[in-house]
């Protein structure tokens, strides 16, 4: 940093024990010129999915909640007894699950689909 005289006299003035003590020196921090935002590159942002990809993936959350609710239940009042009807339902083993996965591919065919446009 070069310091000439007339500002080496002011600074100490202002500041009588910085030659003493380098630490009580205000620094002086020299930043970068800015650059005008015509020199810099524009980005175009465009987004990712568009109205019908949400759509579709909307209708997979809702198909994965239905499975998921059917696949709820089964609970006995007493605790002491087993229905193994109602715990091993065709609902609940078989419906459900599939219910899932169709939900699961579902959003992953919402997230690979591409626009029309």
């Amino acid at each position: 940093m070069i310091v000439d005289s007339k500002t080496r006299e002011l600074s100490s003035i202002i500041y009588p024990l910085s030659s003493d003590f380098p630490i009580l020196r205000p620094s002086t921090i020299f930043m970068a010129e800015k650059k005008s935002p015509a020199t810099s590159k524009e980005i175009k942002s465009f987004p990712i999915f568009e109205k019908d990809n949400y759509l579709w993936m909307l209708g997979g959350i809702v198909i994965m909640a239905i499975g998921l609710f059917l696949m709820a239940g089964g609970k006995s009042n007493d605790p002491n007894q087993f229905h193994p009807e109602e715990v091993y339902s065709t609902r609940r083993i078989t419906i459900a699950p599939i219910l899932i996965l169709a939900g699961l591919v579902l959003e992953i065919f919402a997230i690979f689909r591409k626009p029309k446009g």
